[in-house]
């Protein structure tokens, strides 16, 4: 069992910075990591993963803006969202699994779930 903790979340200006983090219980070297985002009514899209070997991939729609990044020694996943949008309001959530999944922003890939931090962003 993998636990993952996020924090981070808040409410924003359109345009402002949040950094996102994600605690995991056991060493973080051994998992592949993403982030999801799931806004109201939407299905859950993947923002951001980072493979055992720091191989990174990000979602269209926050390519350029998010960095996913990693601390080994503190065992923390960090998302960091830069010019937000409106339209990046969402709960977040941290998953991990042992194998890094074909397609690493697919939810079904992953087989364990932080409870998810808020992220709301105003105009």
């Amino acid at each position: 069992q993998v636990q993952l903790v996020e924090s981070g979340g808040g409410s924003v200006q359109s345009g402002g910075s949040l950094r996102l983090s994600c605690a995991t219980y056991g060493y973080i070297t051994h998992y592949c990591m993403a982030w999801f985002r799931q806004a109201p009514g939407k299905e859950r899209e993947g923002v951001a993963a980072m493979t055992t070997d720091g191989s990174t991939t990000y979602g269209d729609s926050v390519r350029g803006r998010f960095t996913i990044s990693q601390d080994n020694a503190k065992n923390t996943l960090y998302l960091q969202m830069n010019s937000l949008t409106p339209e990046d309001t969402a709960m977040y959530y941290c998953a991990a699994d042992f194998r890094c999944p074909v397609r690493l922003l697919e939810q079904r890939g992953y087989n364990f779930w932080g409870q998810g931090t808020q992220v709301t962003v105003s105009s």
